[in-house]
């Protein structure tokens, strides 16, 4: 079942829902680090099946994502109501090939990145968390919803890598491949 843009923004927001999500966003890294503690290698790029990512691919998509989202709020912040251009997260996957991609590594990379984007949140003004982008799938997001975008995004993989690892089931939304022409663009 494909997600239209909405559907998914609904989803997203609703796994942070009545948390702050800076302060999600800034204990994402540890509480992924711990969660992965003892985990071998292997256990990281295992995949429980062919269409699903491993841990170690959810954990370059972080990296990635995290890449965008600091594009992004650099973008809206220096130049308020800017393009914000989505991009496919499967064809990232593919083409960067990340089942190829050293988890430790792109932990590492989501960490640091992460730590940047969340120093830079808190030094900038409040008031310019309302600056905004013109997504163009999502329509208009201010600073602050894309900030509440990357807490539920961060929880949403958290579970996931929960389950893969510990098998502990939360309420999540499943995520199918689209038919046909659809595509998932973030």
């Amino acid at each position: 079942m494909y997600e239209t843009p909405q559907q998914y923004t609904d989803r997203i927001l609703g796994y942070q829902q009545g948390q702050d999500p800076l302060a999600v966003m800034a204990s994402m890294p540890n509480r992924i680090i711990r969660l992965l503690r003892g985990t071998s290698r292997a256990a990281l790029l295992k995949r429980a099946d062919a269409d699903k990512w491993s841990v170690g691919e959810i954990l370059a998509h972080l990296a990635d994502a995290e890449l965008a989202f600091g594009w992004r709020i650099r973008l809206m912040l220096g130049a308020n109501g800017t393009t914000v251009q989505a991009y496919d997260q499967d064809v990232w996957a593919t083409l960067f090939n990340y089942p190829k991609h050293d988890p430790a590594l792109s932990l590492e990379s989501f960490r640091i990145q992460r730590q940047c984007n969340v120093q830079l949140l808190r030094l900038v003004a409040k008031e310019l968390w309302e600056n905004y982008g013109m997504h163009e799938e999502r329509g208009r997001e201010s600073v602050a919803r894309l900030m509440e975008m990357m807490a539920g995004h961060d929880i949403n993989h958290l579970r996931q890598v929960e389950q893969m690892l510990h098998g502990k089931k939360r309420r999540t939304a499943r995520r199918k491949k689209p038919a046909g022409r659809g595509r998932k663009r973030r």
